[in-house]
This record gives structure tokens, C-alpha cells and sequence, in this order.
């Protein structure tokens, strides 16, 4: 009898199930051709009577000056000057400032000139993807939120080819899907990675791992199911990819694990404007009366600028009790929002508590001109995050001719700072102590040593060119264009 009943309730529910699915893939089917219709209206033929292809690329802070809008705009202007009959597009929230002001904005701060006009297609709803927005479950309510935004865009230009170039996964499938696009992506950091999965688990305290829940067993484990959760639906959706570029070895490692699509992914290492820096003359002063040590990263939590701060404030505390030439350390770097702002008014009163508020300048989305002059003049290049995805501004600081110092993990370990041709190209260093100590010794060796170091990190810089790049990305977009 219990059979019987379990049998005439199963039945019914798979019988509404499958009516439920059918009507849920009819459904689907109806927005795509419904888009499918906007695009064919909303297309125009061009100038040879041959209707152009929309390329499209969903970077909502496009405006924000970092090593990722370089990677964008550097993007656009390989397309641009490799196929003719191709429109680039950019989605974005930057809604203060023109597109004039947007594309003079990329050559001002990357010395980035585009052959042909970029049509901007400004977004209201970028509030969505804001971290400050979603105090708990960040992560999956700014992938939400990406969602929802990404089909804001959708709605305003149905592309042939979107390329997520900002890391918003969850709207892969909704350009693939729904816009009938073919969609490749360029992942500078995984959303989540296995790392963070081992920190949480571990019960580790890190800026995305609050001490009130490594403290908690209960609340690591409700954490660490939500994010194996959210792992697993953030390789379903980063499958979807028809073609995956990934900006380092440590990304790359992490993507293989999460999205399993091997024969589709490949490094395409960021473009780095060497050549400019290359441009800086190689002398090594025989006598100085001040070193400069300088920062290269946008101010955000991640780049752990406390951290160079606080080894500055115990190197200076060291070279006061000798006779030393005077060192100041200067932080270079852009703001995207408010938030941004607050951190650097944090990173100031931090100078102030440690007294190094005189020897500590802070320099705010400078012109690229002045951010080359900065380098040129500096000894030693400082980079502090754990596990960097590639490190764009470390790259800059080898080719200036900065000794690097930066964090040893992610792409500055396995992809830059390594052993060129057998010689050492710069130094790695993990906490505040190594980082206090290295740049003491850095500065203690004589100016033959330094200018050997330097030229051996000169030559290893090749690799990260713009012609690199260019070589690289058009290799890895190929299929999306076939």
C-alpha cells in the first residue's frame, strides 16, 4: 500500500517535472529568437555594404586605469589593427565620463593608441556587481549581480563575439545561450580558487576570511560548504567558454582544476609596455643622498599595502642608526571608487601611527609619464600581495630597472621574478621581517651588483611585450572568428 501511494505521488511529480523543464526550455528558446529579432533590427550594413562584426567586450570599469584595462585596451587595438571589418564594443558603467574621455584616458595612462573608434555602451546597473553591496556572500551575490547586468547589456547590443575581459563568469551562458554569441573570456583571477577553499578549511584569517569565523568550527563549516557550492557552479558556468585566455601559470592551475576545459584554455600572458620602459637609460649612481623605493598596484585590500608600509617603517628604524643616505617610499596607484579612497585615508593614518608620514608619498591615477619618471629614478620595486594572478606593475618595475622585490607566491614566483638564463633578475620575500631585511641588503650591495641584477631582469622582460601579447591573443581568439 505504502508502494502504491509512493508510485501514484512519484509519477504526477515526474509527469509536472517534465512539463515544468519543457516549458522552461520553450521559454528559453522564445527570449533567444526574441533577441535574435532585436539584433537583426538593430544592425546596420557599413560603409562596403557588408554588415560588421560586433565584438564585444563586458568590462563595466573600464575607466579604472589597472593592469586589467591595459590587457583591454591593448585587446582592442589587436583586433582592430588585424581585422577590418570588425566593431569593438565595451560595456561599461563608467556613465561620468565620455567615451572621448574614456579612450583619451587609456592613451594618457597607457600610452595606448587605437587605430578606429570603440562604440561604449553605457550601463545603469553596475551598482549590482559592487562588492560594498553584499556584506555576506559577496561572492555569489556580485555573481548574481553580474547576471542581472550582463543581460542589461545583452538587451542594449546583442554581440557576434563577447569576450569577458573583467572576470564575471556567471555571463558566459547568458551571451552563449540566450545571445547566440560565441563567447570566449580573459581571466586575470578566479573568482574563487582553490587557495581560498584551503584557507577556509584550514580555518586561516585573511581579508576574505573574518577572524569571527576561523574562531567559529560551526560557521568555517557552513562557509566552507557554501563556497565548495559556489566553486562548483563557477566551473559549470566558466565551461561555457568557447575560448579561455588566462594571464599566468598560478591562473592557469586554478581554472584547469575548476572549469576542467584544458583543450580550450591557454596563458596569454598580460601586455606590459616594456619597450617604453626599456626606454630609461641603466645608471647606477656610485653615490646618492636618497634611495626611493616605489609601489606600482591600485589600492585595494588584496595588494596588502600595510604590509609595505609597516617593513618600510623597520627599515627606516634600522638605517637611522648609522649613516645612511634617506629613503622614502613612494605608492603608486589607482582609485576605481570611493571605497578605494577610504583605503588610502586607512593607508595614511597607518603612516602617521608608525611616524613615517613624512618619508611615505602618496600618488593617486597619475599619468603615465609621470608614474615612467617615478621608476626611473627609484632603486628598488616593491610588491606585496598573496598570490598575485601575474603582477603587470612588477613586469614595469624589471623593465624600468627597479630591483623587484615582491611576494613569493602566484605569477611574480613561477612566471616573473625567476632565474633568466641562469641569473638572478630580482627578490622574493613572504612577511614584514624578509621584506625589512631584503631591502636593507638590496641596499647594502655595491652599484656594479645592483646594475648586474637589473640588466638581467631587463633581458627576461621580452616575454611580456605588447608584440607578445599581440601574437599570443590573436592565436587564442582565432576559433571565435571562424
Amino acid at each position: 500500500a505504502c508502494f502504491r501511494l509512493l508510485c501514484s505521488l512519484l509519477i504526477p511529480a515526474l509527469f509536472l517535472s517534465g512539463i515544468l523543464c519543457v516549458c522552461l526550455v520553450v521559454l528559453l528558446w522564445g527570449i533567444r529568437l526574441w533577441i535574435q529579432q532585436r539584433k537583426k533590427q538593430s544592425t546596420s550594413a557599413g560603409t562596403d555594404g557588408k554588415q560588421p562584426l560586433l565584438v564585444a567586450f563586458f568590462h563595466p570599469y573600464c575607466n579604472a586605469g589597472g593592469g586589467g584595462e591595459r590587457v583591454l585596451w591593448c585587446a582592442i587595438r589587436t583586433l582592430q589593427k588585424k581585422y577590418r571589418n570588425v566593431t569593438c564594443v565595451v560595456y561599461t558603467g563608467d556613465k561620468d565620463a565620455t567615451g572621448e574621455e574614456i579612450v583619451e584616458g587609456a592613451f594618457r595612462r597607457f600610452n595606448i593608441k587605437l587605430p578606429h573608434p570603440v562604440k561604449f555602451v553605457f550601463l545603469e546597473k553596475r551598482y549590482l556587481v559592487e562588492a560594498s553591496l553584499y556584506p555576506h556572500f559577496t561572492l555569489l551575490g556580485q555573481s548574481l549581480g553580474s547576471v542581472f547586468l550582463g543581460w542589461e547589456a545583452l538587451l542594449k547590443c546583442v554581440p557576434d563575439i563577447y569576450i569577458d575581459s573583467m572576470g564575471y563568469a556567471f555571463t558566459l551562458p547568458l551571451f552563449k545561450y540566450l545571445g547566440g554569441c560565441h563567447v570566449g573570456c580573459y581571466v586575470h583571477y578566479p573568482t574563487i580558487s582553490t587557495d581560498m577553499l584551503s584557507i577556509v578549511r584550514n580555518q586561516d584569517t585573511k581579508f576574505n576570511n573574518a577572524a569571527f569565523i576561523t574562531n567559529n568550527p560551526l560557521l568555517s563549516k557552513i562557509k566552507l560548504i557554501y563556497y565548495y557550492f559556489f566553486a562548483f557552479m563557477y566551473g559549470l558556468v566558466g565551461s561555457c567558454s568557447d575560448v579561455i585566455m588566462v594571464n599566468s601559470s598560478w591562473t592557469l592551475n586554478h581554472i584547469l582544476s575548476l572549469w576542467r576545459a584544458g583543450a580550450r584554455t591557454s596563458v596569454v600572458y598580460p601586455p606590459c609596455d616594456v619597450q617604453t620602459f626599456l626606454d630609461i637609460p641603466l645608471e647606477e649612481k656610485k653615490s646618492t643622498t636618497e634611495y626611493s623605493i616605489v609601489s606600482v598596484s591600485q589600492f585595494r585590500p588584496e595588494k596588502d599595502h600595510p604590509l609595505q608600509i609597516r617593513a618600510f617603517a623597520k627599515l627606516l628604524k634600522e638605517k637611522r642608526l648609522g649613516q645612511q643616505p634617506s629613503l622614502k617610499l613612494i605608492l603608486i596607484g589607482g582609485c576605481r571608487n570611493q571605497q578605494d579612497k577610504e583605503h588610502v585615508d586607512n593607508l595614511k593614518h597607518l603612516c602617521a601611527e608608525l611616524g613615517v608620514g613624512n618619508d611615505v608619498t602618496f600618488r593617486i591615477n597619475i599619468p603615465f609619464e609621470e608614474l615612467k619618471r617615478h621608476l626611473a629614478e627609484a632603486t628598488i620595486g616593491l610588491h606585496t600581495m598573496w598570490n598575485e594572478h601575474f603582477g603587470i606593475g612588477v613586469v614595469e618595475c624589471m623593465a624600468a630597472g627597479t630591483i623587484i622585490l615582491a611576494h613569493n607566491s602566484g605569477g611574480p614566483k613561477l612566471d616573473i621574478v625567476v632565474p633568466y638564463e641562469g641569473h638572478i633578475t630580482g627578490f622574493l620575500a613572504e612577511n614584514e621581517d624578509n621584506y625589512a631585511e631584503t631591502m636593507a641588503y638590496i641596499l647594502s650591495l655595491s652599484p656594479e651588483k645592483r646594475l648586474e641584477i637589473r640588466e638581467n631582469a631587463r633581458r627576461s622582460v621580452h616575454r611580456f611585450s605588447d608584440q607578445h601579447f599581440e601574437e599570443t591573443f590573436l592565436l587564442s581568439v582565432d576559433p571565435l572568428f571562424k
